[in-house]
């Protein structure tokens, strides 16, 4: 059966919103950047949507599809746009759920059950439920920012759906609306009553008429296994099952009605858990016997093998793999207890019981807790191949009863290296699900067809095994023109039928499940263009390429998530909750700006510069975004290109140029500090200079440190160091040098009390950092090139370069190699260290002891820098040796070098610093520490409350 299409239509963008907004729709948005924004979910496609809706309530739903209805404008609806298989994006009207419909209405003890929006998030109605000692079951790894809504899309499952099920399995009721304008209350099986829907009695009636008519191909087509996502749920029309209509709408994918909103069974969480991980001798053997782990209790079994944890290490560094077994292929068993011992004896069964190479039994959670991060990171750590080339979506939710996984991967690889592709395996193996991203050259001339023959194989390969083309994903644009290779005519038939019941004008994803366009139409890789300009930065990791580098981005939206005490990014989102905020969304708009169809104007475009204007340039990303993301180069690279040979903002010369006016100013510092102290003075002056006037102005040292230094005898050269104990070079910045010479003191006695002998370069060097911040990339090439001339002697002789502000060490190490290419650069690069790292050798080494500050508490903010790109591991590790009880913040401070102090930017920075640093600072005992290298982390910190930060070298040393 051919299923009826939409009725053209050629509403344009001003007819269609002047409508939406006359049916009483307050947000819908037709301007590139948002169009271009949601042209993409998590997957390889590109469908740029008429409009974008951000319905306020359900009656803004009902009036967008009143207008869908009359313009005959189809309908995506979307929940946080991490979907991987292009179920979230449309031609027409996106409803973006998420943006304000994300409450939590109800969370009810008796019955054990929650009553949420449809834009909920995942995460908030987790920490909701474990108020009362409840969760909610299935926990997809993008559980962090997914939505209820867009797991009711999906059928979504996620790690322990092997003990909670799949989301159908958890879905007590919905509400919803149809195409047609009706309202639909679901009542499912999963409570144990009676299934209803009420709304339309003739949609009932013939659903029930269709499952009496096609009963056999419902009994032997469906239900075969617990992760046949593929195609919908139709086993639940059975009448064995009740005509469970509301648990068959489940998984559906937006195709039938619009979720507003659903009830929820929440579960308790067991008293205690142990993680069992197992050690194989490849993949293979893992799926071998991952069946076997159901009769052993286990909630979660989880399967990754060397490639992803090879991966880590690269990316990530060594401290971010913890202890595993021998092997290279591991799963991770997680058993419940009814208490800590008898969950450990439950794993020890485990170890006994299923056979492997090596094994162990982790029972400290945080152990455990950086054993998940790298399973959960998996759909980003697997954009990039084990030969590092981009690996992408459309073939990663393939499944098959578990019990003939082992024989399906051993026949997957052969397949994969018949069309030489790769990918990074990894999985709900005690599922039989595989999640894997493959590197099709999606640029090539024959790259779609090459990808059509692929993907065509795979579904045979996965029917043959009585298997599904998705286990929790869905199928979207990726596989719903595959299905007829796993569905017989009859069955896809059936789907048609079922679709034309509930939406007989197509207007509800159309061209998802029924009447599904080619799976290689619209894939978005091939409609980028290569940049022609020379570029500042090198992009080493991406071949040179910038738009290689901005395609990074796959659309996991790791940084729409709440931050953690380990993550930074993404604080603007955090801040504002639009996406053009987020990490994500400023990489759309830069693909976007490539492509050149809905961004039109390259790098001057003012959309792009609107998506990166809130950028904090913190480079959370670079260390937290899966995918490798480093938008703060970005922006940087942008700004250069838009503003090369041109007048810039006011603040690009003030802030830009903030060390060389610092090394004027210093000269005569009383007069500097009288003249910033002037209240008129300053109301006038800093908005000139594109600075907000309710920031703070510095207070210039009346000693420079370089001056004490020289007056201490501590500047030298490489060669008068060499001769030494343990000499170490300070690289002394501006701010230090300016604003805060006693961090630079505490360090000298410091490290001289930890046997080093520091010392001071003759020449005065810069870091550039405020000229890449600013994009005055020439100048920041030009500054670099001299440090790196200077310094590369010092580590040629096997002398550390310590940097003491963080953000200035870190443009050492990453901004250096990036924008000189020259092995002096490199050599530089790999010779910085910061403080902790230095004293954490001195201890190892028997040279120092740390000092004993048992009883102090401390709450630190790491500067994002540090945290991005020399990691807070050695700080947190030298810590620990004081025996100080510290508490990390994660994210921004929110001030981020010149970003807090720019006009226009005033307000989200102390939203960002509202986030985590201010309520822990105000939550803080007045004796607690606050411990912060950065200089403007510090400064925030005196800006907006009552307390100082301090460094950790004025921690150490007692000041």
């Amino acid at each position: 059966m051919r299923h009826m299409t939409a009725t053209p239509t050629t509403a344009t963008p001003t007819v269609l919103t002047e409508a939406l907004r006359r049916e009483g729709v307050t947000d819908a948005r037709t301007d590139a950047l948002t169009i271009g924004m949601y042209a993409t979910d998590a997957g390889i496609y590109r469908v740029p949507p008429r409009a974008v809706v951000f319905p306020r309530h359900t009656d803004e739903i009902a009036a967008t599809l009143s207008v869908a209805r009359e313009l005959g404008v189809p309908v995506t609806t979307r929940g946080a746009g991490t979907s991987c298989a292009g179920n979230a994006v449309g031609p027409g009207i996106v409803i973006d759920t998420a943006r304000h419909l994300g409450r939590v209405l109800d969370v009810d003890r008796d019955s054990a059950t929650a009553l949420v929006e449809a834009g909920t998030v995942h995460a908030t109605l987790q920490a909701r439920a474990r108020e009362i000692g409840l969760r909610f079951g299935p926990d997809p790894s993008s559980h962090s920012r997914c939505t209820v809504g867009g797991m009711i899309g999906n059928n979504a499952c996620g790690n322990r759906a092997l003990g909670y099920g799949r989301t159908s399995d958890n879905i007590v009721g919905m509400e919803l609306l149809t195409a047609a304008g009706a309202t639909l209350s679901a009542t499912t099986g999963v409570a144990g009553g009676p299934p209803s829907l009420t709304g339309d009695n003739a949609l009932v009636a013939r659903l029930t008429q269709l499952a009496d008519d096609h009963l056999g191909t419902i009994r032997t087509q469906f239900g075969r296994f617990g992760r046949q996502v593929s195609g919908y749920a139709l086993e639940h029309l059975a009448p064995e099952r009740g005509g469970d209509i509301g648990r068959m709408l489940v998984g559906s994918e937006g195709t039938l009605a619009v979720v507003t909103q659903a009830r929820v069974r929440l579960v308790t969480d067991p008293a205690a858990t142990c993680l069992a991980v197992l050690g194989f001798p490849d993949i293979y053997a893992a799926g071998d016997v991952a069946h076997q782990l159901r009769g052993l209790g286990a909630v979660a079994a989880e399967g990754i093998d060397s490639r992803i944890v090879d991966i880590v290490r690269r990316r990530r560094g060594p401290h971010a793999v913890p202890d595993l077994p021998r092997g290279a292929a591991w799963m991770l068993v997680e058993v419940p207890g009814e208490d800590p011992a008898a969950a450990q004896a439950a794993a020890e069964r485990v170890c006994r019981e299923i056979p492997h190479t090596d094994s162990l039994v982790v029972t400290d959670p945080g152990h455990a807790r950086s054993l998940w991060k790298i399973r959960e990171d998996g759909a980003g750590l697997s954009s990039r191949s084990p030969r590092d080339r981009p690996a992408h979506a459309g073939w990663e939710d393939a499944a098959v009863p578990p019990e003939r996984l082992g024989d399906y991967l051993r026949d997957f690889d052969a397949l994969l290296d018949a069309h030489d592709v790769q990918g990074l395996p990894y999985g709900h193996f005690g599922d039989g699900c595989l999640h894997i991203r493959l590197d099709v050259d999606l640029d090539a001339p024959d790259a779609t067809d090459r990808y059509r023959r692929l993907v065509e194989e795979a579904a045979d390969l996965v029917a043959s095994y009585g298997g599904s083309l998705s286990g929790e994903h869905g199928d979207g644009r990726a596989r719903s023109a595959l299905l007829p290779r796993m569905y017989d005519a009859e069955t896809m038939a059936l789907f048609g039928a079922v679709k034309h019941a509930f939406d007989p004008t197509n207007l509800l994803n159309p061209g998802v499940l029924v009447d599904a366009a080619p799976v290689e139409a619209d894939i978005r890789i091939p409609a980028a263009h290569k940049v022609t300009v020379p570029l500042a930065f090198g992009y080493a990791g991406d071949d040179g390429d910038f738009s290689q580098a901005v395609h990074r981005c796959t659309g996991v939206g790791k940084c729409r998530a709440a931050g953690t005490s380990s993550t930074v990014m993404c604080p603007s989102y955090l801040a504002t909750g639009e996406e053009k905020d987020s990490t994500r969304g400023r990489a759309r708009a830069l693909q976007e700006m490539l492509n050149g169809t809905t961004i039109t104007d390259g790098w001057r475009s003012p959309e792009v510069h609107d998506a990166l204007d809130l950028c904090l340039s913190c480079k959370g990303c670079a260390s937290d975004c899966p995918t490798g993301i480093d938008m703060a180069t970005y922006k940087s690279e942008t700004l250069h290109q838009t503003y090369k040979g041109r007048i810039r903002p006011r603040s690009h010369y003030s802030l830009g140029r903030l060390p060389q006016l610092a090394r004027v100013a210093s000269k005569l510092p009383r007069v500097a500090n009288a003249l910033t102290s002037l209240p008129g003075l300053k109301r006038v002056t800093l908005p000139a200079a594109g600075v907000d006037p309710r920031r703070s102005i510095p207070t210039f040292a009346r000693q420079t440190f370089r001056s004490w230094a020289a007056d201490e005898g501590l500047v030298a050269s490489a060669a008068q160091a060499a001769g030494t104990d343990h000499p170490v070079a300070l690289f002394v910045d501006s701010f230090t040098d300016h604003f805060s010479p006693q961090v630079g003191r505490a360090t000298v006695a410091v490290l001289r009390e930890a046997g080093c002998a520091p010392f001071v370069p003759a020449e005065a060097l810069c870091c550039g950092l405020t000229f890449i911040s600013t994009g005055q990339l020439d100048a920041a090439k030009k500054t670099l090139t001299e440090a790196a001339h200077v310094l590369a002697p010092v580590v040629a002789a096997g002398i550390p370069v310590v940097g003491m502000e963080p953000s200035c060490t870190a443009a050492l190490r990453h901004d250096l190699p990036a924008l000189v290419d020259s092995g002096a650069a490199r050599q530089v690069a790999g010779g910085v260290r910061t403080v902790a790292e230095v004293l954490t050798s001195a201890i190892d080494e028997g040279r120092w002891v740390a000092p004993d500050l048992t009883g102090t508490e401390i709450v630190a903010q790491p500067h994002c820098h540090h945290h991005a790109v020399m990691s807070w591991s050695a700080d947190e590790a030298l810590l620990a040796r004081t025996g100080a009880t510290v508490t990390r913040l994660g994210g921004c401070c929110g001030l981020a070098g010149n970003f807090g102090v720019e006009l226009g930017h005033y307000e989200v920075s102390v939203k960002v610093a509202e986030q985590q640093l201010l309520p822990a600072i105000e939550a803080a005992g007045r004796e607690t520490v606050v411990l912060a290298d950065g200089f403007s982390c510090q400064t925030q910190i005196a800006d907006l409350s009552e307390r100082t930060g301090v460094h950790l070298v004025e921690l150490l040393a007692g000041r």
